[in-house]
C-alpha cells in the first residue's frame, strides 16, 4: 500500500478531504521521524513501536579489491508490532 492510497482509505473512511488527509499523513510521519533521530521511542498503543537501534561497528570485505572496510557504527530505525496486532494477522 502505497502514501497515496492510505491518503485515499482516510478519505473513504473519514469524510476528510484529499489535501487535509494527505497534511494528516505528512505531519504524522515528519513527527514518527524527528522522534527517531532524536533518539525517541514512539509506541502506538495497539499497533506497534518504532524504535531507534543501534549496530556496532564491524569490519566488513570489498570482494571486489580484496580490502578490508571498517563500517562506522550507527543508528537505524526498527518496528516492532504490537501483540495484539500479531494475534489479528494470524487470524486473518
Amino acid at each position: 500500500m502505497t502514501k497515496a492510497e492510505i491518503v485515499e482509505k482516510i478519505v473513504t473512511m473519514t469524510g476528510v478531504s484529499r489535501k487535509e488527509s494527505s497534511a494528516v499523513v505528512e505531519a504524522f510521519m515528519d513527527v514518527v521521524k524527528s522522534s527517531l533521530i532524536e533518539k525517541k521511542n514512539v509506541y502506538l498503543r495497539g499497533f506497534g513501536t518504532f524504535t531507534v537501534k543501534h549496530r556496532a561497528a564491524k569490519t566488513a570485505r570489498n570482494i571486489q579489491k580484496n580490502t578490508t572496510v571498517v563500517i562506522d557504527p550507527h543508528d537505524y530505525p526498527g518496528f516492532k508490532p504490537a501483540k495484539s496486532f500479531v494475534e489479528k494477522m494470524k487470524e486473518a
